[in-house]
């Protein structure tokens, strides 16, 4: 690792040329990348990854050559897109140590560019808690509906063998009382038409 060339007074950190996110986030153990966009006419300049909170004494980790080529360093890499003037920095196997202020730069004759970063890096343990208590609250959420099934099926046996017998015979007994109540009415309505009828024939028959 080395000082950037010429990063002095001249230095113009945040200049317009080169633009990236202004901080980044990523897991202990995984990998991070970071893109860099630039403006038309630096394609061929050397491009960096530079760590380190002062722009003017921070610490190149990697750089280009001025071509499209991959160029690696430890636990990071460098590629540069000429066409779409982006480069990219990855970050590999990261560490909690790791978390620090970056630069993206340019090496430009008399005033490099560069623009600042800010990487973040969490422990692997909470990512974790975090993903099972998501899994944890998936399958009590499955557990539940998967209980309710029984209910419904129980629900439905109820229904046939026990609930629907009970109001066919409710029915039942409603018309059965019913019946019962006019067949007296009946029964004595009966003798009275036939004791009418037979004392009108014995007033019409002579003695």
């Amino acid at each position: 690792m080395r000082l950037p060339p010429a990063l002095l007074l001249l230095s113009l950190p945040g200049c317009l040329s080169i633009r990236g996110p202004e901080s980044v986030w990523g897991r202990e153990r995984e990998s991070l990348s970071v893109q860099c966009h630039y403006d038309s006419g630096w394609e061929t300049s050397k491009k960096w990854w530079c760590r380190g909170a002062w722009w003017a004494s921070c610490r190149i980790l990697v750089e280009t050559q001025g071509l499209e080529r991959e160029e690696k360093g430890a636990r990071v890499s460098i590629k540069d897109d000429q066409r779409n003037r982006s480069f990219t920095v990855t970050m590999q196997d990261l560490r909690l140590d790791d978390a620090d202020t970056y630069w993206c730069g340019i090496e430009n004759p008399g005033a490099n560019l560069g623009t600042q970063i800010k990487v973040t890096v969490g422990p692997r343990e909470a990512a974790l808690a975090v993903v099972g208590s998501q899994v944890s609250r998936k399958t009590n959420t499955s557990h539940l509906a998967s209980s309710s099934r029984p209910y419904r099926r129980t629900h439905y046996v109820l229904l046939v063998f026990l609930k629907v017998p009970f109001l066919l015979g409710l029915v039942g007994a409603v018309l059965w009382l019913e019946e019962h109540q006019r067949d007296p009415a009946e029964q004595q309505g009966q003798p009275i038409y036939a004791n009418l009828s037979c004392g009108l024939l014995t007033k019409d028959t002579p003695v």
